[in-house]
């Protein structure tokens, strides 16, 4: 499915827009990031922005939030989304995240939401050197003291953190162990309009099981567990 997530992403970006927009529908994630550090007044960088879900929250703190996607697709949908707000403190480029085209501590704080698994996924042979080298480009663009975030899923349709496959629970052992990372985790749960809509959205992106799971559970919510891995940097 790794070749199928980006054959997604470039064929399916409103659609995917439409499956992001109901998750979190509580509005948690922002105020966890404040918590970690508060997001007022930084200069922010976003590595796999998508179609700018995280972008549009960033920029209503940050002094500038500087996003970039590889898909041009995404990022023409996160445009058009962030055009419609008030903001203007916000840029858009299209660039691999272990190619980024960055100066050297240009930012306070260094954010991904779902994209770095995504990207050193697709380089799965050599998953640890491609982990440690967007790590080491975290420390290179951020200033002394800044902050780095990365935020992957801990499994949809759970209740609790259960990381899905055999693979991403070694990449965040690896985030923890080798980079010094801490992790917390919060419920950032889909909300839908209607069972229509939810069997749509989940099929066509976590595919049939995920789907009938949710389904035979009898809900419009579907449960989401998100993990934010933090580390300042010195």
């Amino acid at each position: 499915m790794i070749s199928g997530f980006r054959e997604f992403y470039r064929s399916e970006s409103a659609l995917f827009d439409r499956l992001v927009a109901r998750e979190d529908w509580r509005g948690r994630l922002i105020g966890a990031l404040n918590e970690i550090r508060p997001l007022d007044g930084l200069r922010v960088v976003e590595y796999g922005a998508g179609t700018g879900r995280l972008t549009r929250q960033l920029a209503e703190q940050a002094d500038f939030v500087r996003a970039f996607d590889i898909e041009p697709r995404m990022l023409s949908v996160a445009r058009h989304k962030l055009q419609a707000t008030d903001r203007a403190n916000w840029s858009l480029a299209v660039a691999d995240s272990l190619q980024m085209p960055l100066r050297e501590s240009c930012a306070d704080l260094v954010i991904e939401g779902w994209s770095f698994a995504h990207a050193i996924a697709w380089r799965k042979k050599r998953w640890r050197e491609a982990c440690d080298s967007l790590v080491a480009d975290i420390a290179r663009v951020l200033v002394s003291g800044g902050t780095a975030m990365l935020i992957e899923t801990l499994g949809t349709g759970r209740l609790r953190p259960n990381p899905p496959g055999q693979w991403l629970p070694q990449l965040y052992r690896h985030w923890q162990e080798e980079h010094g990372f801490e992790r917390r985790w919060l419920r950032t749960d889909y909300r839908f309009e209607s069972q229509l809509e939810m069997d749509e959205l989940l099929r066509s992106f976590f595919g049939a099981e995920v789907a009938d799971e949710a389904r035979a559970a009898g809900s419009l919510i579907v449960p989401e567990c998100t993990g934010v891995w933090h580390k300042r940097f010195v």
